[in-house]
């Protein structure tokens, strides 16, 4: 089963980064520099911010549908993030991390969930696979697992 895993669009942020500080707490996003390795996950980029580097925290709809299992939440976008290129049966930057605990969220066609799991980096290709081989699954959410922060949308490649 062959799946497919690509960044979210940078113009819907690339505004948001002229905005002051107090304009931005009034939207409720915070403006970080990164201060340490692999902890700055990208949703634009689909890879980590270096130390230094200034990214947004914001909430993103990233399920907006009518069922019960509509949601938002945090997510990190990198300044200039450029959009990632499309990962085809691979994992982007930061997902491809054995270290990091990752929370997989398996939905039907009427985006209510079917199924679930935890998985570390290292084993997340096979179970993206093992869901998406399941008929009822449309498509999958990557959270990561510690801080919940919505990682990536999975979509079965045809």
């Amino acid at each position: 089963m062959t799946f497919q895993i690509r960044g979210l669009a940078p113009a819907q942020f690339t505004h948001l980064f002229s905005l002051s500080d107090a304009e931005l707490s009034v939207q409720g996003i915070d403006r970080h520099i990164a201060d340490e390795e692999l902890s700055f996950p990208c949703r634009v980029s689909l890879q980590d911010a270096a130390i230094g580097e200034e990214l947004l925290l914001l909430n993103f709809a990233h399920l907006e549908t009518s069922s019960a299992y509509q949601a938002k939440g945090p997510i990190f976008v990198r300044r200039d993030a450029l959009l990632a290129p499309l990962f085809v049966d691979r994992l982007p930057p930061m997902l491809d991390q054995a270290h990091r605990l990752f929370s997989v969220r398996a939905f039907d066609s009427s985006d209510r969930m079917v199924d679930a799991e935890v998985a570390s980096g290292s084993e997340l290709p096979a179970l993206l696979r093992h869901f998406l081989s399941k008929p009822e699954v449309n498509y999958l959410h990557v959270h990561f697992a510690r801080r919940g922060c919505f990682a990536a949308r999975v979509e079965r490649r045809n």
